[in-house]
């Protein structure tokens, strides 16, 4: 009988290979190494879907009936094949869950229906997809750059209808100025590309704002990282790593996954993001999931108070 309890063939490969007697010598990092990995962690380096789909069927939970709504008009959002999950028979990827989060914020905040809207930056379009898939918007202008344009106008104009595409004006980022003289926007909306750009180019951009809009959003990160772990490279070897330390308004380098580090850069933040001193912020979040993110709405001062009717 003592047959019985006998390992298997894939525990005897891990205990010939990785959970050996030489690994069990040395502590000092076995949890993030190999050992721990077959013991009771997937590797993150090789499973790093798997915990991306782990983490949007969480994040799914917590949502409100009301950002469910959203979702579900937000329809074509299975084009470009992501990596989601099924919940409750609705599908749902990290994309599109944030943004009905931001939604979710903005909504209560500001009035929608019949906005003008700028946003800098759209990526391939998934927050004006859903903006306009949910709120009357009157207009919706793209500040980007050609090659990232490129996508954000094959992907709207696939999953919008033509009434909602045609609200949608495209400006790439050498016609601003000529494009957008003497235009004005309810809001402005930039998430996570401010922190990517050169800070001149950035405070340009809020200086653009200023301008021209009465209220604007943003989600951008409180500082910069340089842990090993979580890029898998050495310090400062890569060169783009180099590079996105010199980019954004947030530069200074913290313990990103300290909770008390990342709300001690947050006044600094809501400084650096305030796009001139006739602005306060209106409210402002940690935004998640990601734990060096926030978010705030800052609203011109002077301009009528835009929030829906009924909102608290």
């Amino acid at each position: 009988m003592a047959d019985i309890y006998q390992a298997s063939r894939q525990w005897q490969r891990i205990s010939r290979d990785w959970v050996t007697a030489e690994a069990a010598v040395d502590l000092t990092d076995f949890k993030s190494g190999r050992p721990n990995h077959k013991i009771s962690l997937w590797d993150p380096g090789s499973n790093g879907v798997r915990y991306l789909k782990t983490m949007v069927h969480n994040l799914a939970t917590r949502l409100e009936p009301a950002d469910w709504d959203r979702l579900r008009n937000t329809r074509n959002r299975h084009v470009g094949r992501p990596h989601a999950v099924r919940w409750e028979g609705e599908d749902i990827c990290l994309d599109y869950l944030q943004a009905v989060l931001e939604l979710g914020f903005l909504a209560p905040r500001t009035a929608l229906d019949g906005a003008a809207v700028l946003e800098i930056g759209a990526g391939y379009g998934r927050t004006c997809h859903t903006l306009l898939s949910n709120h009357d918007i009157a207009s919706y202008c793209i500040v980007d750059l050609p090659t990232t344009m490129r996508f954000s106008k094959r992907y709207l104009a696939e999953v919008l209808d033509d009434a909602q595409y045609a609200k949608i004006r495209f400006v790439t980022v050498d016609e601003v100025e000529s494009a957008l003289d003497g235009q004005r926007f309810d809001l402005a909306l930039n998430i996570d590309s401010f922190a990517e750009m050169l800070p001149r180019t950035a405070r340009g951009y809020l200086d653009l704002i200023d301008r021209c809009c009465t209220a604007f959003y943003t989600k951008n990160p409180v500082g910069k990282y340089l842990d090993p772990s979580l890029d898998g490279r050495p310090e400062g070897e890569d060169e783009l790593l180099r590079a996105a330390l010199e980019t954004g308004l947030m530069r200074q380098v913290l313990d990103v996954h300290d909770s008390r580090a990342v709300r001690a850069a947050v006044p600094a933040f809501l400084t650096a993001y305030r796009p001139g001193p006739g602005w306060s912020p209106a409210a402002d979040a940690w935004a998640v999931p990601w734990s060096f993110y926030w978010q705030v709405l800052y609203r011109k001062n002077g301009t009528a108070d835009p929030t829906p009717a009924g909102a608290s």
